[in-house]
This record gives structure tokens, sequence and C-alpha cells, in this order.
């Protein structure tokens, strides 16, 4: 082996002039490395003096084991030296303040009028029991309801956008299905209304005849139940606005160099595409490759030996398979390679390194 003059992961310079709008979203497929990207974006943000908030939104949160501390539901500063502030949501707990900042009596209630017993509709029985009126494709609403992950995560998603302590948010969201899931929100709100409307009309008397499934016969609010519907659906909108907004916005898709999960990304990128929500960044991560040669500069980071082990170089062959396909799939979109490590990245040493390979 040649001896190189190399440099040492921690004499790296510190990251600055992150090129990243103030908003900043890493998805993709579950265990793909998202939290690892966010975590470094993050730390490479605040090291250049901007005030940054990292937030999980995965109901499996490693953020925690990747910045090395314990991280609250709120956000809270966990650097002295840096602005860095981290969160990870904590769905029960934020549920427990009402879905989406909704009395959770005033959405149960609604629910109840459509034949589900808990906030977003569930199996207590209603004026139509034995039926799914909410969820399912013949169901009021056309589709299922958003869970209490992803109605949790939007209602704090909501709040930080409008905290100006931050002049950058960078959300490690959850997988795939999650994440779509909480963008439709603004169409389910508005169906909702609709239907709930139409049924107050057509079904008047029915109504009042189970208002005492809601708090032993009381009256239930339906119009401050709607109106708070309808206010969610405005403020979820504004953040659609934003999430749409090249300007300030960029959802960055993470993949690993194998073709399933090229073609998850692929039809995550058309998904985007279709809610008009900007993608510049394609991150391709645990490439086999040696991380001076990703980042085009020595450091003292071990890499693959592809000349000496068949492992390694069988591998690598099948990951350059996939990143051609990616290349071609992807084009007219930055495609970043993050390398594969000998170690877990954890700690400000390899983030430093993943950040440079995203910059």
């Amino acid at each position: 082996m040649s001896n190189l003059d190399v440099e040492a992961v921690d004499d790296i310079d510190t990251p600055t002039g992150v090129d990243a709008p103030e908003y900043v979203l890493y998805g993709g497929k579950g265990g793909v490395g998202k939290t690892t990207c966010a975590a470094a974006t993050a730390l490479a943000s605040a090291q250049d003096d901007t005030a940054t908030l990292v937030v999980s939104t995965d109901p499996a949160h490693s953020l925690s084991d990747t910045l090395e501390t314990d991280i609250p539901s709120e956000p809270t500063r966990i650097r002295e030296d840096i602005p860095l502030y981290a969160a990870e949501i904590d769905p029960e707990a934020a549920m427990g303040e009402g879905p989406l900042g909704m009395e959770a009596d005033a959405l149960g209630g609604l629910g109840g009028l459509l034949g589900g017993g808990g906030p977003m509709g569930g199996d207590a029985g209603g004026p139509m029991d034995g039926e799914d009126p909410i969820g399912g494709e013949e169901g009021l609403l056309g589709g299922s309801m958003p869970g209490a992950d992803e109605a949790a995560a939007m209602r704090l998603l909501l709040d930080y956008t409008d905290d100006d302590r931050f002049d950058r948010v960078v959300i490690d969201t959850a997988p795939t299905g999650h994440t779509l899931r909480l963008l439709e929100l603004p169409e389910t709100m508005d169906s909702m209304v609709g239907k709930i409307l139409q049924l107050r009309e057509r079904f008047s008397g029915m109504m009042d005849s189970v208002k005492g499934m809601f708090g032993g016969g009381d009256d239930v609010d339906t119009e401050a139940g709607i109106q708070d519907i309808e206010e969610l659906s405005a403020r979820i909108e504004r953040l659609r606005a934003i999430l749409r907004d090249p300007a300030r916005t960029d959802f960055r898709i993470v993949m690993v160099p194998e073709t399933l999960s090229v073609m998850e990304s692929d039809r995550l990128l058309a998904q985007l595409t279709d809610f008009e929500i900007p993608v510049s960044t394609i991150v391709v991560n645990r490439v086999m490759q040696d991380p001076s040669e990703v980042l085009g500069r020595e450091v003292d980071t071990p890499g693959p030996n592809t000349d000496s082990c068949e492992f390694c170089a069988r591998r690598w062959e099948v990951q350059q398979d996939a990143l051609a396909r990616a290349q071609d799939l992807f084009r007219g979109h930055e495609v970043r390679r993050v390398p594969l490590f000998a170690d877990e990245v954890h700690g400000e040493g390899l983030l430093s390194v993943v950040a440079a390979c995203l910059d």
C-alpha cells in the first residue's frame, strides 16, 4: 500500500456555506440513512452559525444516537458552541394535546357522526355501524384517514415553520408512505368538511338522535368542529405552499445503490412531482467507494478494497449497475454519493465527512 499524505477526519475543515434553502427534508424508504443525512446537514449548517433545527418525524427514532446526545420531544438547543437545536417528535404525547392542534373531542365528535369512535374514526359504533364510512375506497373520504403519527407530525411541523428561532429546519421524515399521507391532508380535510355538511343536511334527524354518544348527552358543537377543521386546512395549505417553493424547500430523496431502492426512489420522485414538491438532490448512500475518491481529496477514513476483496468487488459491480440506472432515471437532479463507512456513522467526525459529501 502506497504512503498517502492523508488528512485526519478530525482535521477536516468545518463545512461552511451549506448550499440549502431554509427547509430541507430527507425522505425515502426506511433504513436508507435519512437520519444520518439530516444530522450531518444540520450539524454543518449550525457550524456555519445558522440557527438550525433538526427534527425527526419517524416513530423509530435514531437521531439521539447519531448526534450522541439525548434529544427531547420539543425543540431544544443541544450544543452550546453552535446554534444547533433538535427534537424527536413523540406522536403519543403530541396526540394527547389534541390531533393537529384541534380539540380531540371536537374532531372525535365529527368522526363519531360519520360512524367512527376515535379522533380519526375508530371501532365504536355509530349511525352507520358495520360500515367504514371514513376509510376505504368506498368511504366518505375516498381513502383512509391519517393516523396518530402523521397527525402529530403535521401539527408540530406547522408550529416549527412559524418559529422565528430557526433560520433553517432540517427534517428527517418518516418512511415514504407516511410522508406522502402528510402531504395529502389538505384534500382529506376539505373532503371531510364537504361530506360532513352533506350528511348534516341529509341526516339532521339522525344526528340529533346520536348526540348522547358524545359526553353523556351533551350537545355536539358541529359548527365549531367544522371551523376547527377549516382553520387547520388553511394552516396545512400554507405549509404545503412553503414545501412547493423551490426557493425555500428542498426535498432530498435518499436511497441505497440497489435496484429495488432505485425503483422505490423513482416512484417517490414521481409522487412528489405530482404534489409539486421540488426535489433537486438525490442522495445515494452506502456506496462502496473509497471516501477519498468520493470527496475528491484524501481523508484518513478506510474504504473497501475492491482489488483484493472478492466480496467487495462483486458488491461494487452490483452497485455500479444500480448507480448507472440512477444516473439515467434522475437526470436533471444532483446525484450525491455518500460512501459506506467501516464504522457506524455517529458523532461529529464522520458526520462532517457525510456533510462534505452532501455539500
